[in-house]
């Protein structure tokens, strides 16, 4: 067999000839490297790793997952602190809010002891506040700088607490003393009929003793307790018919007698101004009127110093 190979650049050519013992040579040695060339891909695709380097590929992942997990524990143990930080701080709002309505029952109440106007200071409303739009919008506050916050304020509320009860008890203290105070008279309409002191008696005409004053009006009209205290007896008493008697304390007691009905029952806590008993003409009497008697300490007092005095 002749093979001829031609070149390209002068166009000159050359011929091989081949014999048949050459070519069964030449087929035979490109089997044996096309046959060691598929063993050899063979080989390489199903081999496995070398030791060193699988267990070096194991300890690298081994690693990553340790990361993993380690980074997986923080964040649970962050969300726990901060549910716990949460939770902290609402109980402590919760117990705030609830100080809060106590002092707003108790503002309102001394609004109402002192006669304010409601309008002033109403505690059913947020307090006005304001300002100018700043151009940033500010920043959140942290954890720790909200928890300071609500410590500062939970010590302004004690604070507060403590000056308004210390306001509330002497503002009832005062009250309590203008509502013990006696003064004025024992009756919404009527004159003085009979003064304290040395007088005429009214059935024998000889001079005694008047240990209080009378006071005539209508029939059935009201008698009123000239300042608070409580019944230490309500019923008939010789001579004054039909009595009401009140202890105002510190050794006061006054007494009504003479009632046509006593409105009144002995352990009652009366009020200044409050109606005790109706007027009339029982026991030793003439006409309808109340017989008003002072007492300190067990001795009658003037019930015109008493009447005469200003209102607290």
């Amino acid at each position: 067999m002749n093979i001829i190979f031609v070149a390209k650049k002068h166009g000159r050519s050359r011929s091989l000839r081949l014999n048949l013992p050459l070519i069964l040579c030449l087929l035979t040695l490109g089997g044996c490297v096309l046959l060691a060339a598929v063993w050899t891909g063979y080989r390489l695709g199903t081999m496995t790793p070398e030791p060193a380097a699988f267990g070096a590929s194991r300890t690298m992942v081994k690693g990553w997952q340790e990361r993993l997990d380690d980074q997986e524990k923080h964040l649970n143990e962050v969300r726990l602190k901060t549910t716990q930080q949460v939770d902290a701080l609402t109980l402590r709002l919760g117990q705030m809010q609830g100080r809060l309505l106590r002092l707003d029952a108790l503002g309102q109440r001394l609004v109402e002891t002192a006669r304010l106007d409601n309008g002033e200071f109403n505690f059913d409303e947020v307090a006005a506040v304001g300002g100018p739009e700043q151009e940033s919008l500010g920043e959140s506050y942290t954890t720790p700088q909200l928890s300071s916050m609500i410590d500062q304020l939970g010590a302004r509320i004690s604070d507060r607490e403590k000056q308004l009860r210390l306001l509330d008890q002497l503002m009832s203290r005062e009250r309590l003393e203008d509502e013990r105070f006696v003064a004025g008279r024992p009756i919404t309409w009527g004159w003085l009929s009979s003064r304290y002191g040395y007088r005429s008696d009214p059935f024998t005409g000889k001079r005694t003793w008047h240990a209080g004053v009378d006071l005539a009006g209508k029939n059935g009209s009201d008698i009123i307790a000239v300042a608070a205290g409580v019944v230490t007896f309500a019923g008939d008493r010789h001579g004054y018919g039909n009595l009401v008697e009140i202890d105002h304390g510190d050794g006061l007691i006054t007494r009504y007698g003479h009632c046509k009905k006593v409105k009144v029952s002995v352990g009652d806590v009366v009020q200044k101004g409050q109606v005790v008993a109706l007027m009339g003409s029982t026991g030793r009497s003439t006409g309808p009127h109340v017989h008003f008697e002072v007492r300190r300490d067990g001795k009658t007092q003037n019930p015109e110093d008493y009447i005469q005095r200003a209102s607290r």
